[in-house]
């Protein structure tokens, strides 16, 4: 039997893979008239949308509404203990999904002059590859892989039906004991939710502290929330092996033994080049991912590569700008700086724990001593009181003339607050301009308000102009 030759196809723009990147690239080629295409192994939209912030966010809803009801009391509300319908609660996740899914769907890219081509890709050469039966030539290539979970080498734990926040949504019912490896934001996220909707929780980390790479005093609030809260949080404790019987698992620490009859292993990510063979492009990658310069472009200058498999910070948000931008300088004259050290960012924990710009820690490693910051507490904030909030807060990173450099928010609704500072240091913003504008009362934003005007009194007091008006209202009296 004589096999089938490929189907040949020619297109200005192809991108490989579906998430953010992909598809923000896609897009914006085919709005220029670019006969594009996308190729996706999956599922187009991404961890994102299938397995990431989409399904991880509304699981943590749901989670925030049981908790809520179990503390409606100091309201004067009696409720009963929330009964928990487990398989209810993962449909509802899959048509959360569907919904946003039916945005990114081969017919509505389609619908947008953008062919998609299902299967895995792999190099054939610099200008071409291969994806399912077609083999595709292109003028301009953009790789957006991705990124797949990292999975510490536990003796053992290949042998066992771990979970990772790809595979925890097959689930069919609430686990009873749930032991979270790995105290980053996923491991956080998952603990406290699987914990409010009553999963006795174990949260295991190497590190001496949970959201390691967050500011300390950040990672200090949540941790004691999450311990308040009732999750056990085992930190500076290293897992020498893990096994899988009877339903149980048994991982065997430094300081002792744990069981339980799910475990979810949340250790990171790595960039996703499986089967792609960049090698025969002439494209050089490592561990990390695609190595791409400044505009994003690979060893090849027609092939560019965005998102998570090029080895920055992995975000959904940084993905879709690289993507655009990687798409910008591809198709377009002319190139844009499309890589960034610094990227906004926000764990979705109650609170939430949000960074943009430098932490205190990273900015006196490049200015030392001249770093100046700013805190003010959510116990100062009357919302926070309102709403019975009492730990969080606010911190600016500031230069001595008071140019911002970083903020650090830890409250509810962090995540949507550090966008004003995030565009306040774009803008190369002083902690002083933040009270020049109004700000809505009562809001947590008037944390802000208060540490900036807090800042500018003292500023104003302690310097000459506070000389002069002391001396002017002594000559009134």
């Amino acid at each position: 039997m004589t096999a089938s030759r490929p189907t040949s196809r020619a297109y200005d723009f192809v991108v490989i893979g579906g998430g953010s990147a992909g598809l923000t690239a896609a897009r914006f080629a085919a709005r220029l008239g670019r006969k594009t295409a996308i190729i996706e192994s999956g599922r187009l939209g991404g961890d994102c949308t299938w397995t990431g912030c989409v399904p991880s966010k509304t699981l943590i809803r749901a989670a925030r509404s049981a908790w809520e009801i179990r503390r409606s009391d100091r309201f004067g509300i009696s409720a009963p203990q929330p009964a928990l319908d487990f398989v209810t609660l993962m449909a509802h996740i899959t048509s959360v999904i569907e919904d946003i899914y039916s945005s990114e769907s081969p017919k509505k890219l389609l619908a947008e002059g953008i062919d998609t081509i299902l299967g895995g890709a792999e190099f054939i050469d610099p200008h071409r590859i291969r994806a399912g039966d077609s083999e595709i030539s292109f003028s301009k290539l953009l790789i957006a892989t991705g990124a797949r979970p990292a999975i510490s080498p536990i003796p053992g734990l290949g042998s066992t039906g771990y979970l990772t926040y790809e595979t925890v949504w097959s689930l069919t019912q609430l686990p009873e004991r749930l032991l979270v490896i790995g105290g980053g934001p996923v491991g956080c996220e998952f603990a406290q939710a699987f914990n409010r909707l009553g999963t006795e929780v174990v949260l295991l980390e190497a590190a001496d502290r949970i959201l390691s790479g967050e500011a300390p005093e950040a990672s200090d609030v949540i941790h004691s929330v999450l311990s308040g809260e009732g999750v056990k949080l085992r930190v500076s404790e290293s897992i020498s092996s893990i096994e899988q019987s009877n339903g149980q698992f048994r991982v065997v620490t430094d300081r002792g033994e744990l069981t339980g009859d799910q475990a979810l292993v949340a250790t990171g990510r790595l960039p996703n080049l499986e089967g792609l063979e960049p090698g025969r492009a002439g494209i050089e990658f490592s561990s990390k991912g695609i190595k791409v310069d400044q505009h994003l472009r690979t060893s090849r200058r027609h092939i560019f590569a965005a998102g998570d498999c090029a080895g920055g910070p992995q975000f959904t948000h940084y993905a879709g700008w690289q993507g655009f931008m990687a798409a910008r300088n591809a198709l377009l004259p002319g190139n844009a700086p499309a890589v960034k050290d610094l990227v906004p960012r926000a764990t979705f924990t109650d609170p939430d724990v949000a960074q943009t710009g430098h932490t205190e820690s990273s900015a006196r490693e490049r200015w030392g001593d001249s770093v100046q910051t700013a805190l003010w507490p959510m116990s100062q904030v009357d919302r926070a009181t309102i709403d019975g909030v009492s730990e969080g807060f606010v911190k600016a990173i500031m230069q001595k003339n008071g140019r911002l450099l970083g903020a650090t928010i830890v409250c509810p609704g962090a995540s949507e607050m550090i966008n004003q500072w995030s565009l306040a240091i774009s803008q190369g913003m002083k902690l002083g301009d933040i009270s020049r504008s109004l700000h809505v009362y009562p809001s947590y934003s008037m944390a802000g308000l208060q540490m900036a005007a807090e800042h500018r009194v003292t500023n104003l007091l302690d310097g000459l102009s506070g000389k002069v008006i002391g001396a002017l209202y002594r000559s009134k009296q």
